[in-house]
């Protein structure tokens, strides 16, 4: 079983639209909020701070499965979903009251960002990924 890693994003009153729901391009702010968690938070409390140095985004992915209104900060799960030797998919689920509300993909890569080159994961950050992997990736090693 993949670990996942759970965080809940407040949604905010500039989260809205003119049809008084969150916006679609909001959600990307969402699941940032969610992301950065995971990798500067989760992995400093694994004494890990090498992923705040530098991630850039590759490409994202979202299905809208329904609105999401203003309320409670929505839950969003995140999980590794590929695992290669410069970049990594996370995937999340939002749900909006209990109720999931939108899948998504980000396919990050490390990046040194003082020499402006993406770089190669270290052993360190492999070993953080690695709990939250999906078993039909754990053994995905392509560059």
């Amino acid at each position: 079983m993949t670990e996942r890693f759970v965080y809940d994003v407040p949604v905010r009153w500039s989260d809205m639209d003119a049809y008084g729901h969150v916006n679609n391009a909001r959600f990307l702010t969402l699941y940032e909020e969610a992301r950065v968690a995971m990798f500067f938070v989760g992995a400093r409390a694994h004494g890990l701070g090498s992923f705040e140095e530098g991630i850039v985004i590759a490409r994202h992915e979202i299905d809208y499965l329904r609105p999401i209104d203003f309320g409670d900060p929505v839950r969003i799960e995140m999980w590794v979903s590929e695992l290669r030797v410069a970049s990594f998919t996370v995937s999340y689920e939002l749900f909006d009251d209990g109720v999931l509300a939108s899948r998504a993909k980000s396919v990050c890569v490390p990046y040194n960002l003082a020499q402006g080159h993406p770089r190669r994961l270290s052993d360190a950050e492999r070993a953080f990924l690695k709990p939250y992997t999906e078993v039909s990736a754990m053994n995905v090693d392509r560059s």
